[in-house]
């Protein structure tokens, strides 16, 4: 009871707090820069703030594997909201990621997002899917930036889920690495259906980078069943049975 008074009266407001100052500066900061740069970094701390609020503890490993001058395909499972802020605090990398098309019409959030460079998705019209994976492919050639794929397609409840072959796409058109990461723990500082943050520890656990320069788009389906594996071991979680 005492935590979800907290997470009440102090984490939630010092949240919504955060998010409109430094959406506001991001907002201003994309003005002076049309890379998205600048607004990664605001989001960076953004994140930070939001895991130093909410009392939340990341312990990272693999994170030396990635070099910060280098463009990869992050592909991580997804079980809670807080996944990307855990995710854009840790990793010392420059990154998008692909959002549902509702999220660019919040205030200050879908400002941020179209602002910044990230994609907007939309589910169930597979021209437009194609267009936006074709869209990351090409952001990651020319900017030499990362992109972030939660590729089972939204947040699972318990399990991990079957991986769509967009990521694998993604990857192979771009000629990048892709980087298995596991999330653990996330569940318990963000349960599904809730907006109370909870103090706790989590962990983010990066993978062996797969090299996809070789690969043709007809390796898409063994690349995804190896990103599935990769994730599932190092998330820890067992694997839906369908």
């Amino acid at each position: 009871m005492l935590l979800k008074i907290r997470a009440l009266l102090i984490t939630a407001p010092l949240i919504i707090l955060a998010t409109i100052v430094m959406g506001s500066l991001s907002l201003i900061a994309s003005f002076f820069d049309s890379t998205g740069r600048r607004q990664h970094s605001i989001a960076r701390a953004w994140s930070r703030i939001l895991l130093a609020v909410s009392g939340v503890k990341v312990i990272a490993e693999g994170v030396e594997k990635l070099d910060p001058e280098k463009g990869y395909v992050l592909v991580a499972n997804h079980s809670s909201y807080m996944d990307i802020p855990v995710i854009m605090g840790t990793l010392p990398l420059q990154f998008r990621f692909f959002a549902k098309r509702g999220l660019f019409v919040i205030p200050f959030l879908g400002t941020h997002l179209k602002r910044a460079g990230h994609i907007p998705v939309v589910r169930g019209d597979a021209r437009a899917s194609l267009k936006s994976m074709a869209d990351g492919a090409k952001l990651i050639r020319e900017r030499n930036v990362s992109v972030l794929l939660f590729p089972e397609g939204g947040r699972s409840v318990d399990h991990l889920q079957e991986f769509k072959e967009g990521t694998a796409y993604i990857a192979i058109k771009a000629g990048v690495p892709a980087v298995p990461i596991g999330l653990e723990g996330m569940r318990s500082i963000l349960k599904m259906h809730t907006s109370f943050v909870y103090p706790g520890t989590v962990r983010l656990r990066v993978g062996d980078l797969i090299e996809t320069s070789h690969l043709t788009l007809r390796d898409r389906e063994p690349l995804t069943r190896e990103l599935h594996a990769r994730v599932a071991e190092l998330c820890g979680e067992s694997v839906a049975v369908h």
